[in-house]
């Protein structure tokens, strides 16, 4: 033992060494440190804020409590996959950990969307729409695996089983759904091995058999696979594509043809149960009704609500990503004093709180303002992808910590990536932007919304200058206008944000804060900064007074 010189004090003498000092959103009441978010409340809730603020208040200690605490947990042990029992039967039955039930538990006490809270709500003069937002937003800010495990295609399943499933069938889904939308009951399951979006290639196939079908196939990446109901695409014996109603159990309680093959080894979002699903002729039930063909017109319609689930996502991402590195760049000392008060870093977190806070007025205005058709695509299309950055610029103020797994933003940017992915990639969102041009005329009330938004002589110079430029779209030969969609949509996304900020600035509840936030917006964004990019323009920088607004405004 004597050769052995064993360290009685440790080297880390320095308190910058201190775990204490870097904390980060774990253990934050979420909602208190938000002032983003209740500025929107006030807004959305109106004479209900005051009732609300309390719960909102509870729901902000959860998030950034427990269901934070068992999302790293649950991320380090995910699920897995009991896939015979001992007689070697094919039970597919997926084992949650335990941190996920307790997380999910505690969620569905306090469940924003549940029928009964929504009922509660609106007694006291309260939107459950703007509530069930806000609930969303918390949960993905801890969790987008979580949201997607319990809110995960339950609108669609409730939604058209209403319109088309038998009586018996209905009031089974009725049961299932008794705790609203977001109960981890439901999944989708679309994807094929030829992929997601070419329904041409489609092999699962349906046939009659009396009032249900029998559903075979197999389904190469199923989201939620622990579910109770899903709704599956199949293809008719005349060809056609349709959604199919699937429960776990047939309806004389047997157990139905659903066989899990594996769950996926996925990149993030462990905290969901994906795996391939097989199915051999499954009870299922058609959910279009006679002679109104596929049904996938009404399908697409509730696509487009899961897009914006998607898109909130994103933007839970981003806001975790901001706080997290916020609360790192004031605790982390570099050259003799913290980051947060080093111009480049300044720049960066500025910019970051800029773009999180339009993105955020882009989601909850999908969610909460009017049907825009256009919408989902483009909400969806800026919001994922700035989950992605942010998670990406957080890692990059954490330095190598933020490339370890023991801090808090390596998760976030595995998380993050599969948002761009999860109902329609960027360039399906585009051709989806194209359909509604070409078939519906979305754009037109689009425009109509942006021109009444708009305040600045630049935003409304953008409105028209977006309307040229879909008409000059509109007269391109068709490869070439398929080639340019993704910068057309990405300048709409540009001008609605733009807009949505320059409303916000309207609504008086900040002190002004906002105007600046829609200013910076659009300088960034929709104006012309000339040969020298910018450099050259005096009062455009983002220190002293400026970033304090910002940082204030942002996160208390």
């Amino acid at each position: 033992m004597g050769r052995y010189r064993y360290l009685t004090e440790p080297f880390d003498r320095s308190d910058r060494y201190a775990t204490e000092r870097y904390q980060g959103a774990t253990g934050r009441n979420w909602w208190t440190c938000d002032p983003t978010l209740r500025l929107l409340m006030r807004r959305h809730l109106g004479d209900g804020y005051a009732w609300a603020e309390p719960r909102l208040e509870r729901l902000g200690a959860l998030m950034g409590g427990l269901v934070a605490e068992c999302a790293e947990e649950t991320d380090r042990n995910p699920p897995r996959l009991e896939k015979y029992d001992k007689w070697g039967r094919d039970v597919s039955e997926v084992v949650m950990p335990p941190s996920f039930h307790t997380a999910r538990r505690a969620l569905m006490e306090d469940n924003f969307t549940a029928p009964a809270f929504a009922e509660e709500a609106r007694a006291h003069g309260a939107d459950p729409a703007a509530l069930g937002a806000a609930w969303t937003y918390l949960l993905d800010q801890a969790d987008i695996g979580m949201g997607c495990a319990l809110g995960t295609g339950g609108d669609m399943v409730v939604s058209l089983a209403e319109r088309h499933a038998p009586d018996d069938v209905r009031e089974r889904v009725r049961e299932i759904f008794a705790d609203g939308f977001y109960s981890g009951e439901a999944a989708q399951m679309f994807t094929e091995r030829t992929g997601g979006s070419d329904l041409a290639a489609l092999e699962a196939t349906a046939v009659p058999a009396g009032d249900a079908w029998l559903l075979s196939g197999f389904k190469w990446f199923a989201s939620n696979a622990n579910g109770s109901a899903f709704v599956v695409l199949a293809r008719l014996p005349e060809g056609d594509v349709a959604p199919f109603l699937v429960l776990w159990e047939r309806r004389d309680g047997a157990r139905n043809g659903v066989r899990i093959r594996r769950l996926k080894d996925k990149l993030g979002t462990r905290s969901v149960a994906s795996a391939e699903v097989e199915f051999a002729d499954a009870e299922a039930f058609l959910l279009a009704g006679p002679g109104s063909g596929s049904g996938l017109g009404t399908m697409m319609k509730l696509t487009n609500v899961a897009r914006l689930g998607v898109a909130m996502m994103g933007l839970g991402v981003a806001r975790r990503a901001l706080v997290e590195s916020i609360c790192y760049a004031r605790a982390r000392e570099a050259f003799g004093r913290p980051l947060a008060e080093q111009p480049l870093m300044r720049r960066k977190l500025a910019e970051l709180i800029v773009e999180v806070e339009a993105v955020q007025a882009l989601v909850f205005d999908g969610h909460l303002g009017p049907r825009l058709r256009l919408a989902p695509a483009l909400v969806k299309l800026r919001a994922a992808r700035l989950g992605v950055t942010a998670a990406s610029d957080a890692i990059e103020v954490h330095g190598g910590n933020g490339y370890i797994e023991q801090w808090p933003v390596a998760r976030l940017l595995r998380d993050a990536q599969v948002n761009p992915v999860w109902e329609g990639g960027d360039n399906i969102l585009c051709l989806d932007v194209r359909r509604a041009m070409l078939k519906e005329q979305a754009h037109l009330p689009f425009l109509d919304r942006l021109r009444g938004l708009a305040t600045s002589g630049l935003v409304r110079a953008r409105v028209e200058d977006l309307a040229k430029a879909i008409e000059a779209w509109h007269g391109l030969d068709a490869a070439v206008a398929e080639e340019r969609l993704y910068p057309l949509a990405g300048f709409m996304a540009d001008v609605y944000a733009a807009a949505l900020l320059e409303d916000q600035a309207t609504w008086g509840l900040d002190d002004g804060r906002k105007a600046l936030v829609a200013r910076l917006y659009a300088e960034a964004h929709l104006a012309d900064h000339g040969p020298l990019r910018g450099i050259d323009s005096p009062g455009s920088g983002l220190g002293g007074d400026v970033f304090d607004t910002l940082v204030a405004g942002a996160f208390t």
